[in-house]
């Protein structure tokens, strides 16, 4: 796995490539394309009945969610390829109980931005200048390329998000856009998740160490007390939260009934430093590891 310097979208491509060569039961593909044309991967892992979806980087500056998820599908992988056990669990177990599609990077125009600002070649160099109050610095970019926030892109009450944001024009956060999946990255994951019919689904960010699973009272039953296994699996908390709309658990809960999850990485200020990469591993590896446990037999 590599570590040295920030996960790039280029660097994900790669990492995937050598993933499923190295192992072959992992398969790829791409849900879509980004406003700049960049494909939005993933990878599927297990072959079980259950269908689990986890994936990061929807905010650009909460990058290193993509490393996480990186790490712990090549543990996963080497685990189950190797007969070995995984964070308490039987990889072999999880593989036949789950499957399982992780996608890394759901806003690699943003994360590059965040990573490596930009230069006048940009195409859209003048409205990113201007979005982001003349400054070529984008560690604080949440947005995507066009300065639109994509977890307040889902039709779960769009619109009383974006009263509450009360954020009028593009920008690095808290534009919710023109209109529900109005960017091609949040049309393209709920598309994929309509698709592939998932029945639980964890979205990863950054900070807080904090597992959010309610919606509006429409999540099932089983929710809480899933939320609370993940909770102990990685000492977070779990929390019933209200006053927030149109973000992709929200849309999902709201959609299909079933259990979704916002999980809150880790803590400092955003994007959270490499250097304490493995302790907010040990417990984000847990916690996933946990949510595949969930799956019922």
């Amino acid at each position: 796995m590599a570590m040295a310097g920030e996960y790039s979208p280029e660097l994900l491509s790669k990492e995937i490539r050598r993933l499923s060569r190295k192992y072959p039961f992992i398969t790829t593909g791409t849900i879509g394309r980004t406003v700049l044309g960049k494909p939005i991967p993933y990878l599927r892992l297990g072959a079980g009945p259950f269908r689990w979806h986890f994936n990061g980087a929807c905010h650009a500056n909460e990058w290193i969610t993509t490393l996480l998820l990186m790490r712990f599908a090549e543990d996963y992988a080497h685990a189950c390829a190797r007969r070995l056990p995984f964070w308490g669990k039987t990889a072999k177990d999880l593989f036949s109980r789950c499957s399982l599609w992780i996608v890394p990077m759901v806003n690699p125009d943003g994360v590059e931005l965040v990573q490596r600002g930009m230069s006048a070649k940009h195409p859209l160099f003048k409205d990113l200048l201007q979005w982001n109050r003349g400054s070529r610095r984008f560690h604080r970019w949440k947005a995507n390329a066009r300065g639109v926030d994509l977890n307040d892109q889902f039709p779960a009450h769009w619109e009383e998000e974006r009263q509450r944001r009360a954020v009028a024009a593009p920008g690095p956060r808290d534009f919710s856009g023109i209109g529900p999946l109005s960017e091609p990255e949040a049309a393209a994951l709920a598309k994929f998740t309509e698709e592939t019919d998932f029945h639980a689904v964890i979205a990863l960010h950054t900070q807080g160490e904090e597992i959010y699973w309610n919606y509006r009272n429409d999540e099932p039953a089983e929710s809480r007390g899933w939320a609370e296994s993940l909770a102990v699996a990685s000492g977070y908390r779990a929390v019933y939260l209200e006053g927030s709309d149109a973000g992709y658990k929200d849309w999902f809960i709201s959609q299909f009934k079933r259990p979704g999850f916002t999980v809150e990485a880790g803590w400092g200020h955003n994007p959270l430093p490499l250097d304490g990469f493995e302790e907010l591993y040990d417990d984000i590896a847990r916690l996933l590891a946990e949510a595949l446990d969930c799956a019922p037999t």
